[in-house]
Parts: C-alpha cells; structure tokens; sequence
C-alpha cells in the first residue's frame, strides 16, 4: 500500500430536509473533493455526524463510497464506536469496499484498562484486515491518551500503523510522537479542522484531515509546503482561519451552509445537536466567503452527480 500523506478530507453525512441519508448529494460532495484534489477520503468520522447514524446507515454508505471511489483515491473509513461488534462490522464493511484503513477512536470504556485497549485494537485488525488508524481525540470524543501512551500502544499493537492526533497542544505532541513512536508507526496525521496545520506539518505530521468545504485550499496550501513554499502556504492559512475559527463554533452546519451555497446540496440539514446559524451568522459567512471568492469559486461545481 503506497503511503498516506496529504489532505484526506472527512466526508459529511448528507441529508435530505426529511432527515433521510442523501446519497446523490453524498456522491456529488465526493465528486467535488475528488476534483479538488484530495488525497483521499475518510467516512464517517466526527465531521460526518458518525455516531448519529445507525448501523445499517453507515454499512451502506460506506459500500456506496466504495463503489463511487473505485480505487480512485485511498478511501479510510471510520469504525469508531462504543459497541465492540459493531466497531469490527464497520471495519468489516470498508475492507470489503476496499478501505485502505480503519480510523477508530480510543475506547472510552477502556480508558483505564490499557491491556484492554490493547486486546480491542488487536481484534479489530485480526478482523478486518485494516492497518489502523489510532484517532486520538479529547475528551468529551475520545479518551486523548497522552503520549506515551500512544506510543506504548503503538509498540503492543502491530495493527496500528497511523495516528491522528488531534489532542492538544497537538504541534507539541506530534513533535513527541515523532521522536518516540516514528519507528513504530507509519505516520502521524493532524486533524482539529486544519487549525494548526502549518504547525503539524512543520513537526512532522504527514498530512491533514479537516472538514472538507475548503478542499481545494487545503490541498493548495499543502503543495505549497511540499514545494517549500512555506510563505505561500501560510498565506493561504492566515485567509481561510476566519472562515476555519467559525466552523470551529458551528461544526457540521457551518460545512453544509457553505457546501449548499456552492450547489452541491440540496439541504443543510443536520441530525447532530448544536447552534445553529441566524441571520447575523449568515451575513458574516457571506461576508468571510467573499473574501476568498478567488480560491473558492463558489458559482461551480465541479464533477459530481448534478441534480
């Protein structure tokens, strides 16, 4: 398997304004990261209301993803949850829609058990097959295991191959696992909505997983760095954290307002509780939008499944 670097965006859940999962709109979301450039992508993951899906739900996107990715980009999916059997049925489901990985989020019921933790990610991976990708998140999402504990696990469990770290001070910790966990894991990857990214990648992290109503910007800013543009880079970073800092508030419907305004939804609505957007809000994303109109064309869609 060739390795994961770059930006993998974390696919949204689409739905209708019933509540319905969404697929044309799924698929024309994907087509549209896929045009961007992306890496790769990952479903479902805490962008993608993961945990407010039911089972038959995600077994089904994630079958639909494999069909519509075709091997087209390196697809990780998400078998994050509280229920062991259905962690190993949702890995289970993207191996067998070509997964290249599973990305899991530490177990909170075995937060004080790291031999636990250990036995679960090792039946994981003898089930599915996946390398995995160790997510580790802060509370209240995850458990946020400190460093050395995600080293210790990365050296009992051979399965896990990847880390996201999105734990912070997340620079400081790539940094960490960069001088104590390299040897025994393929990468590190950062996450938190590309907040730091800058800041990840200069510590060594691989690539970045945000929410995805900026692909192209990401992947811009990403290629840059490569190119050891590093100016230019933080250049693109400095003009998008306003819109990033907003998401960072609205989360799931700060992305679908913006993916709506772009076409490629029908509804922005969301099962996940929250704040949502008034007037005042809307104005302001209008606003922030318009002063990146130039790296976010917002009157086309490109690819993608038209309605």
């Amino acid at each position: 398997m060739a390795a994961l670097t770059g930006v993998f965006p974390i696919l949204p859940s689409i739905f209708r304004a019933d509540g319905s999962l969404d697929f044309d709109g799924t698929r024309n979301v994907l087509e549209y990261i896929l045009a961007a450039g992306a890496a790769g992508i990952v479903f479902p993951g805490l962008a993608s209301e993961y945990d407010l899906l039911d089972a038959e739900e995600r077994v089904a996107m994630t079958g639909k993803l494999g069909e519509w990715i075709a091997g087209r980009v390196p697809f990780i999916v998400g078998a994050s949850s509280p229920d062991e059997a259905l962690a190993v049925r949702f890995a289970q489901a993207g191996a067998n829609a070509g997964a290249v990985a599973a990305m899991v989020l530490t177990p909170h019921r075995h937060a004080q058990d790291p031999e636990a933790m250990v036995a679960f990610f090792d039946r994981l991976h003898e089930a599915s097959g996946l390398p995995i990708m160790l997510q580790n998140a802060p509370a209240p999402m995850g458990v946020g295991l400190g460093v050395e504990q995600v080293t210790w696990l990365a050296q009992r469990c051979a399965g896990i191959r990847y880390v996201k770290e999105e734990t912070q001070p997340s620079g400081h910790r790539i940094t960490a696992l960069m001088e104590r966990a390299a040897s025994h894991v393929d990468a590190v990857f950062g996450g938190a909505g590309a907040r730091y990214v800058i800041d990840e990648l200069a510590r060594g992290a691989v690539g970045t997983m945000p929410a995805c109503e900026v692909t192209e910007v990401h992947v811009a800013m990403l290629d840059r760095y490569a190119r050891g543009d590093i100016d230019g880079a933080r250049e693109l970073f400095e003009r998008t954290l306003p819109l990033l800092s907003m998401q960072a508030v609205f989360r799931w419907r700060l992305t679908k307002a913006v993916l709506l305004r772009r076409g490629l939804i029908g509804s922005d609505f969301v099962r996940a509780p929250g704040p949502a957007l008034d007037e005042h809000d809307q104005r302001e994303l209008d606003a922030l939008l318009a002063r990146i109109v130039d790296l976010l064309p917002l009157d086309s869609v490109p690819g993608g499944v038209r309605r």
